[in-house]
């Protein structure tokens, strides 16, 4: 059996389907969760000053008409951009049968794990450049309070959202270690009657108005050219990110942001030959979008340490 038949196996497209779903990272898909649509190309709701979200009216009267949803000229399109990354098999390896299935699934972990990473990067860089002007605030003042510091935000952006979705909190790493140290967070924790010890994300959860899901982002990178010395730092650092997020999302409900990913194409299988003739490739292809539908549905808050 051939790579290229391995490849259009329906086993093969299924677990590759999986293997990219499973190794979406939990902040990316926190911050813009995963709308799968039917065509590369289609509208999708942006709210703004202008384009308000409202509750629709359901009730018909006998005989009358009902409110359509739809989307109109004034509408965003989406266009999926195109990805992929292939895994090398070499001639020399001549695997045949179950082992060349074993390879391609191999090869598939590692490229959906390549990729939700680069994912995750994507959207954490287009989150962080539109939460408009920061909230600047001393997390290490022992008269700062931050859960109140969060509240206030969080009222903000419950009502830029109107109910349509939930709300989320992501710290940076830095700023979760300022919080969870801060004197007054420590006071509310202990206070509970725990043990002296500091706070974990559940706990954090609810202390915070609404009870939104907290979580932390932990992800580096090395930012240092090519042949130069790392230089590595964190994406998120003392920044914490309070936003609208729907956990079931579609093209118009008013989370923050959202991925659009073709549906039941995640990861798509194939294979090329080699230039040179000594192995070929197992690529795998897929499509998707990042993209901003709320910009009022996200504030930010920046733990300083002064």
């Amino acid at each position: 059996m051939s790579l290229q038949t391995i490849s259009a196996n329906p086993v093969l497209r299924n677990y590759a389907q999986d293997a990219a779903q499973r190794s979406v990272r939990r902040v990316a898909n926190l911050i813009a969760p995963t709308v799968e649509v039917p065509t590369l190309y289609g509208k999708y709701k942006v709210y703004d000053a202008k384009h308000r979200y409202k509750i629709p009216i359901t009730k018909r009267a006998i005989g009358g008409k009902a409110t359509r949803i739809g989307f109109d000229a004034t509408d965003a399109t989406y266009s999926l951009e195109p990805n992929a990354l292939d895994f090398p098999i070499d001639n020399l390896e001549k695997l045949e049968g179950d082992q060349l299935m074993n390879m391609a699934q191999y090869g598939a972990d590692l490229i959906a794990d390549a990729a939700s990473l680069a994912h995750e990067k994507d959207v954490i860089d287009t989150a962080l450049a539109n939460v408009g002007t920061p909230v600047d605030s001393n997390f290490t003042s022992a008269s700062v309070d931050p859960i109140d510091v969060l509240d206030e935000q969080i009222e903000t952006v419950k009502k830029a959202a109107k109910n349509g979705a939930g709300i989320v909190l992501i710290f940076g790493l830095t700023a979760w270690r300022r919080f969870k140290s801060n004197a007054k967070v420590i006071a509310r924790y202990t206070g509970t009657a725990k043990a002296q010890s500091q706070p974990s994300l559940e706990d954090v959860r609810q202390m915070l108005l609404t009870n939104p899901v907290v979580d932390y982002s932990d992800m580096v990178n090395d930012t240092a050219v090519e042949g130069a010395a790392e230089s590595i730092g964190f994406l998120m650092s003392n920044q914490i990110l309070i936003f609208a997020s729907n956990p079931t999302p579609n093209t118009m409900d008013p989370s923050f942001m959202k991925t659009f990913r073709l549906r039941g194409k995640w990861m798509v299988p194939g294979t090329y030959q080699f230039e040179d003739g000594r192995g070929e490739a197992l690529k795998m292809d897929w499509t998707g979008e990042v993209k901003v539908t709320n910009t009022a549905a996200i504030k930010m808050v920046n733990a300083n340490a002064a």
